[in-house]
């Protein structure tokens, strides 16, 4: 958990700083703007004072190069949607990926080569006949298969009942805690447009109050409006189909290792049978 309070940290420190320094450049290019439009007109109004009006002429304005790029474009978006409200669904954005980056990355260190392992246990045990060497193999293996594993081998001379309830006990165990932090992320993916949808009713009472202030219904008067509630809307919707698309990744992957559990699970009730029944 402490990864995911860093990686919300960072995140929310990112969202934090793209607001302030678009503010802050629209301020500066403002100013800027303003300031260059001071000094010309200061410049013509010398200039036609010392040279004969014959002599005066117009120059043409060269315009100054445009910024222009998709980062600057999202940024501008961000605050034509009320930056206040669009700040809400960047949060739920960035607790959604943290939970789907966290997941990811305790799936992919549950993940072992399962051949491999069940190879060498059948080898310790069945082969060899060593019970602890096929323990300390499982207990310095990572992963839920792993895990179930040790837990029957402990309980191995229990007989095989005890070791099959055991197994099918443990294995729920870690079944749960793959799902762990899965209903967050659903959480977050319902909260989004549902975030969304409430900036667009926002949007349009907004746009009816202008229309009031305004006693006309020109398009004018109801664009402002209206574009905060279409923004929001969007920008709700894109953050609810990149959570999607994590969340059906994680799903998949869960259903993966369950089924690789599962089959484990059979391995290792046959090994235990075998075992018996050679003593």
């Amino acid at each position: 958990m402490k990864k995911v309070f860093a990686i919300i940290a960072l995140m929310g420190v990112f969202t934090f700083g793209m607001t302030q320094s678009v503010s802050a450049q629209e301020e500066a290019d403002a100013a800027t703007e303003q300031v260059d439009s001071v000094a010309a007109d200061s410049l013509a109004a010398d200039s036609v004072a010392e040279a004969p009006v014959e002599e005066v002429a117009e120059e043409p304005v060269e315009s100054e190069p445009v910024e222009t790029g998709m980062y600057k474009d999202i940024k501008t978006k961000f605050i034509e949607g009320d930056a206040g409200f669009m700040a809400i669904v960047a949060i739920a954005l960035i607790l959604g990926l943290a939970f789907c980056i966290e997941r990811i990355i305790y799936l992919a260190l549950s993940k072992i080569n399962t051949v491999k392992f069940i190879e060498d246990i059948e080898e310790a045990l069945l082969k060899k006949g060593d019970i602890e060497a096929a323990k300390a193999i499982a207990r310095d293996t990572r992963g839920p298969i792993a895990s179930i594993y040790y837990q029957g081998l402990i309980r191995l001379n229990d007989g095989v009942d005890q070791v099959e309830k055991s197994v099918v006990a443990y294995g729920a165990v870690q079944a749960s805690k793959l799902e762990s932090g899965c209903s967050w992320i659903t959480l977050f993916i319902a909260m989004a447009p549902s975030l969304g949808f409430l900036g667009t009713v926002i949007g349009m009472v907004q746009a009816f109050d202008d229309i009031q202030a305004a006693g006309d219904i020109s398009p004018t008067v109801v664009a402002g409006g209206m574009k905060v509630a279409l923004l929001t809307t969007i920008f709700g919707i894109v953050v609810a189909l990149v959570l999607q698309v994590f969340y059906n990744y994680i799903l998949a992957e869960i259903e993966s290792l369950t089924a690789k559990m599962e089959d484990s699970t059979i391995s290792l009730l046959d090994m235990v049978a075998k075992y018996s029944n050679k003593k």
